[in-house]
């Protein structure tokens, strides 16, 4: 039986794939949770306890650590175990980080619960799962200079959203979106963030 621990900040998405998971004969949903840092606290737990390393399945978008961050800390905690990635935010700069940090499956949440079962099984075997249509963008765009958190509020940036929306959306406080947006201005070029947003956007940053 594959364990797997799950991490995603919207309860009926995770509730659901924690369901659809649970009726494969393989694969057990040991718990979900809402941020990255319960994420790591159960995990610790079971490493503490001599348990078996499950596969964890991160959201992307948590608040306070992120998907990747959470990778990060699972690897310290578990070299080699594995880690997925599933996000509405595929950006290439997310798969390019993501990938580096040791992370071995990345995939959209528009994918089947099939497929995600088999990227599971995938990953708990030792291999990789990078989702075609993504891998093939991160190919075909060049490097970006934006982080991925500055990528994140020029992303929300472009709707017009001021600076208290925009951190709400990317659960950060105010002064560090000020910060992050008034970073992503200078490397850039510009005089405003939706000036920003839109070159990121035709350069294929965000």
């Amino acid at each position: 039986m594959i364990p797997v621990l799950m991490a995603d900040d919207e309860t009926l998405i995770r509730a659901a794939m924690a369901t659809m998971l649970d009726l494969e004969d393989d694969i057990e949903v040991i718990a979900h949770v809402g941020t990255g840092e319960d994420l790591v606290d159960l995990w610790r737990t079971r490493v503490d306890e001599g348990l078996p390393t499950p596969v964890a399945v991160l959201d992307l978008q948590l608040p306070g650590m992120d998907g990747i961050d959470v990778a990060q800390r699972l690897l310290e905690l578990s070299p080699g175990a594995g880690c997925l990635i599933v996000t509405s935010h595929g950006r290439p700069g997310y798969l390019k980080r993501a990938l580096s940090t040791g992370v071995r499956g990345f995939l959209p949440k528009t994918a089947s619960a099939t497929t995600l079962a088999a990227v599971i099984r995938t990953v708990y075997g030792g291999g990789r799962y990078v989702d075609p249509e993504l891998a093939a963008e991160a190919i075909s765009t060049g490097d970006s200079v934006l982080t991925p958190r500055e990528a994140d509020v020029l992303e929300f940036a472009i709707d017009g959203s001021s600076v208290d929306e925009i951190a709400a959306r990317a659960h950060l406080s105010p002064g560090t979106t000020r910060n992050y947006l008034s970073s992503a201005m200078t490397k850039l070029g510009v005089a405003n963030r939706y000036e920003a947003a839109v070159k990121a956007r035709d350069l294929g940053w965000i």
